[in-house]
């Protein structure tokens, strides 16, 4: 246990059981077994060794979940966890947090083995539940972030339209749902990193040299979510290059403000500031797509995706758990090898086949397991002090 804890940079958890304490605990738990679990059915899938039972199966189920059960339970996590930060008020905790919980869980095992409809019923029913629990604090305390209960329902609503493709009820592809929901979530990244990479590079390095421009992030945010539009609403490829062409370069410039080389030593701040940089790539490669370079338009929403959302996710996971557990604010070698890998698994998903299509049947496989990797890593590490009550004795 010495050996484990000091190649873990952790000390051993205190005994009790908190897994219900707080929003972050049992989120960031399930996200993570997801990620590492569904990645590994997924890769099953697509090598013949398993079959699907439910309802939506293939790639299909693959994007439902990373979107819609990965991504969205990371983001109930975190809400529920800061909003009692920015209005001192209480979030769901206890039973409350559980039967949440456990409605994501149902979720997951509807989409495995109930039929349509029931399975969207189960599903879809999670992000209202979780916009209205947030809303009441958020609402209570007239405080700005009540946007973002918006975009947990346009999430609610991305994902009813995917069951409805599903079952035939609307003539939209399911796939089309799925990126539209993505690119909400990369949108809600490009908000909530502008906010707390800089702030948390700042404090952490004194003599990091951050230019925040209101008018740059304005102008940053505004380009990018019309580029998404445009690429979701398939526009024309002029309208669509160009919006994305120039949310890549203002989005560039705005990483570039917040002074990422001072972060090369510190992995906690660097795997933000590396994360965040691919999505003025993904943008980047969507202009390409748009202009008619032959760029398949599934490898820039993977750079969105795996090295952007992926990476932002692992960064944040990684630093909440810590500050809301009593943790120091550094990661050992074991968190920096998972960072590493989830940026490997987008390389490998995103550039090597842009390079090299041959090789693209075989770096999908190897992208999967360094994936899977890095948050089966991120497990081993968090699952003790998600589950415990905080090493310092304070609530939350």
């Amino acid at each position: 246990m010495t050996r484990v804890t000091r190649i873990i940079d952790l000390p051993r958890p205190p005994a009790g059981f908190g897994l219900f304490d707080l929003g972050f605990r049992p989120f960031y738990l399930l996200a993570a077994a997801l990620a590492s679990a569904g990645m590994v059915y997924w890769l099953l899938q697509l090598s013949g060794q398993a079959s699907f039972p439910g309802p939506v199966g293939g790639v299909h189920w693959h994007g439902h979940e990373m979107v819609f059960g990965f991504a969205a339970a990371v983001i109930a996590g975190f809400l529920f966890t800061a909003a009692r930060n920015w209005t001192g008020l209480p979030t769901p905790t206890g039973p409350a947090l559980a039967a949440l919980a456990g409605l994501w869980i149902a979720g997951r095992i509807a989409l495995l083995a109930a039929p349509e409809p029931w399975a969207a019923l189960v599903d879809v029913a999670f992000l209202p539940v979780v916009a209205v629990a947030l809303w009441v604090p958020l609402h209570r305390a007239r405080n700005r972030n009540r946007v973002l209960v918006v975009l947990l329902l346009l999430l609610a609503a991305a994902n009813l339209a995917f069951h409805l493709a599903v079952m035939g009820t609307v003539s939209i592809s399911a796939s089309n749902a799925t990126r539209f929901a993505l690119y909400l979530i990369v949108v809600l990244v490009t908000i909530m990193g502008g906010r707390v990479i800089p702030s948390f590079t700042a404090s952490a390095i004194p003599g990091a040299r951050i230019r925040k421009s209101a008018v740059l992030d304005r102008a940053a945010i505004a380009f990018s979510a019309a580029a998404l539009l445009a690429v979701a609403a398939d526009a024309p490829g002029a309208l669509a290059g160009t919006l994305c062409a120039t949310g890549a370069l203002l989005q560039g410039l705005r990483l570039l403000s917040w002074d990422p080389g001072c972060t090369r030593k510190t992995p906690i701040l660097w795997i933000l500031h590396a994360s965040y940089a691919w999505i003025p790539i993904g943008l980047g490669l969507h202009a390409f797509a748009a202009f008619g370079a032959p760029v398949p338009v599934m490898l820039a929403d993977h750079a969105l995706s795996v090295g952007g959302v992926g990476g932002v996710i692992i960064g944040m996971i990684t630093r909440t758990a810590r500050g809301h557990s009593g943790l120091p604010l550094r990661v050992g070698p074991v968190e920096t090898i998972a960072y590493g890998l989830v940026h490997l698994a987008a390389v490998l998903r995103v550039l090597v086949p842009l390079a090299w299509p041959e090789s693209y049947p075989a770096v999908l496989q190897y992208a999967g397991w360094c994936w899977t990797a890095a948050f089966a890593l991120y497990l081993w590490v968090y699952v003790p002090f998600l589950v415990r009550p905080r090493i310092d004795g304070r609530p939350g």
